[in-house]
């Protein structure tokens, strides 16, 4: 693996049923991470205090109206979902504003990690991050984010958020990989921020009732969700 190489996720919102496979293989994951330190917890799968590395967004909207003249109903609602994660940015905000460095952008693959014994749990880097994907661990005091199951990488394995999709919708390779298999893709679309603000290493096959980053008409369904 050179210092060049970036890893990708890819997903697929024509695909993407709202199951939230993804999001509970991912918490089944932390479970694991969680128990693996020095402090213990209880079986099953933990909630962490509202910690969710993976969320599955619900966007929708749209109106019913009647036609004044024939009197029949005519509708342009929609809705879909996007699962989300970390991007592990080329250009992530969050490195930048962390004060202590723990934040930090691996070179041989690209992934953002977290150095937990420099992190003050200051919540700059979730500020400053379009995608909420750091977040407090509330327990033990660090921030805590997506680390692209990087030891599954290791052995040749997908993240579990990708191997547990039944619908594979998600998908994550190195770039060079994942736009050979799927293409560029198509512009992003809302919930997603602008990809200008930190270059997500994220490719899109967009729903084909998909809401521009900026115009979006639509709204987040499931707030307490994600």
């Amino acid at each position: 693996m050179s210092d060049s190489t970036q890893y990708c996720f890819y997903v697929d919102t024509t695909k993407c049923t709202g199951c939230k496979t993804c999001h509970i293989a991912c918490k089944d994951r932390q479970g694991d991470i969680i128990r693996s330190s020095t402090k213990p917890v209880e079986d099953g799968v933990p909630t962490l205090n509202g910690v969710n590395w993976r969320r599955v967004y619900e966007y929708g909207g749209g109106s019913w109206n009647v036609d004044p003249n024939t009197g029949a109903y005519e509708q342009e609602v929609f809705a879909y979902y996007m699962s989300l994660g970390c991007n592990h940015c080329s250009e992530p905000v969050c490195v930048k504003a962390c004060p202590t460095g723990a934040m930090h952008k691996r070179k041989e693959d690209g992934l953002v990690h977290i150095e937990e014994s420099l992190c003050i749990a200051c919540e700059s880097c979730s500020r400053a991050c379009p995608y909420d994907a750091p977040q407090l661990d509330q327990e033990r005091k660090v921030m805590t984010k997506c680390d692209g199951c990087y030891e599954r990488l290791a052995v040749g394995r997908k993240p579990a958020c990708v191997e547990s999709c039944p619908m594979r919708a998600l998908d994550f390779d190195t770039v060079e990989n994942i736009v050979a298999k799927y293409g560029t893709g198509d512009s992003h679309i809302a919930p997603l921020p602008n990809q200008s603000l930190t270059s997500p290493n994220l490719i899109i096959k967009a729903n084909r009732l998909g809401q521009s980053t900026t115009g979006g008409t639509g709204q987040i369904l499931n707030p307490s969700e994600v």
